[in-house]
């Protein structure tokens, strides 16, 4: 390892020097020549390794550039140590502060490498299109598995920095091997916390949701936002944001509009007058549906389908791309049904009925007056609002 020690023209230089001005010296002309070093290092990176198409050298490259200068650094300080050190236990300091350094950057080094593979995969599918079934499903297997990766590195990072002191390692060790209370009752507490994290590595792979899904939660409607480790964020019609536990998506049921496609079918429901025209409010369906832009030409139907004593239910069932814009078409569709219904077509809206034609073929009782009540004269009958 003499290549990382200090050059002895350098030592005997800074140890002629006093003390402070000495160890300056040293730590200067230490930086200087890591960050020349790590320039030249990209440089040579940059000739050997050949430039891909989708950017991930260029995207590596400027994630592990930080990480990687302060890895030239520490090479640095470690190679002008033994001048720095006045004792042994400054020296064992010195050393053990490296040491950790060392590892925590080999840490950072691999979660920007899989950052930037995430980056660099995540640009090549666009969610901003309409049919972005198969691009939404990769971006939401890019995106657990990144949080996944990066959670695992972080874990091995700490637990070996932890693993470089004896007394840890010790304590590690006896703790793994009892199974007593204490480890049932972590176990138990930690339940929830690794059911989450299992159920976010389920659905990477089973994909019930994903991101920008359309579902329907807890009696809210909105799109998938977020997936996080151990929740998602449902972003509501409203603007509000419904946070719940990853693992509700497992263990309930709910439901998903966008699963396999992003085309839905809505539905508009009218009340009509048992005098409509069937006929002629399918004639306007049809023409309302051809004027919107909204509609994607796939679905167009009218259905009677329900009547009580009073009115005639219809249903019309229309397609979109989309369920907001399946959202936009049926009010769009609803009113402009309702406006032809007041302007065009009286007769279909829904009305209430008085049969007067039995009292009006009954002359000896409207003669007579024979119940009691007043007879049913023209005079009567005028007073009353009904009409001859």
């Amino acid at each position: 390892m003499d290549i990382l020690r200090t050059p002895r023209w350098l030592a005997e230089l800074a140890a002629a020097m006093p003390a402070g001005t000495g160890y300056l010296l040293l730590l200067i002309v230490a930086v200087g020549v890591a960050l020349i070093a790590h320039r030249l290092f990209f440089r040579l990176l940059t000739i050997v390794v050949p430039r891909s198409g989708k950017g991930f050298r260029t995207e590596v490259f400027r994630r592990v550039r930080g990480p990687v200068r302060l890895a030239f650094i520490l090479i640095a300080l470690r190679a002008i140590a033994p001048e720095l050190a006045v004792d042994e236990g400054a020296g064992a300091v010195i050393g053990r502060v490296l040491q950790l350094g060392v590892i925590a950057l080999i840490g950072w080094i691999a979660v920007s490498v899989l950052r930037a593979l995430a980056d660099v995969s995540r640009r090549r599918y666009r969610i901003d299109v309409d049919d972005n079934l198969v691009a939404r499903k990769h971006r939401t297997q890019l995106m657990l598995l990144q949080r996944v990766g990066i959670g695992l590195v972080v874990v091995v990072t700490v637990a070996a920095m932890l693993m470089t002191f004896p007394s840890v390692r010790q304590y590690g060790v006896s703790l793994f091997a009892s199974a007593g209370v204490a480890g049932i009752v972590i176990g138990f507490a930690a339940q929830s916390i690794l059911a989450n994290l299992i159920a976010g590595i389920q659905i990477a792979l089973t994909q019930p949701i994903r991101i920008e899904d359309a579902v329907v939660v807890e009696n809210e409607w909105g799109w998938v936002e977020e997936i996080a480790a151990t929740y998602v964020v449902i972003r509501l019609w409203d603007w509000r944001r419904l946070v719940l536990p990853i693992s509700y998506f497992i263990e309930k049921p709910f439901q998903n509009w966008t699963r396999e496609t992003a085309g839905i079918i809505g539905t508009v429901i009218w009340q009509v007058d048992y005098a409509m025209s069937f006929a002629r409010m399918r004639e306007k369906l049809d023409e309302f549906l051809k004027q919107s832009k909204l509609w994607d030409g796939k679905v167009g139907v009218l259905q009677v389908i329900d009547t009580t004593e009073r009115t005639v239910t219809i249903r019309a069932l229309m397609s979109a791309h989309n369920s907001p814009t399946a959202w936009d078409l049926r009010c769009e569709i609803r009113e402009k049904m309702l406006v032809w219904m007041q302007e065009d077509c009286p007769e279909g809206l829904p009305r209430l009925r008085n049969d007067v034609t039995a009292a009006l073929h009954a002359p000896d009782r409207a003669a007579t007056g024979s119940d009691g009540q007043e007879p049913l004269t023209p005079e009567a009958l005028d007073r009353m609002g009904v009409r001859q």
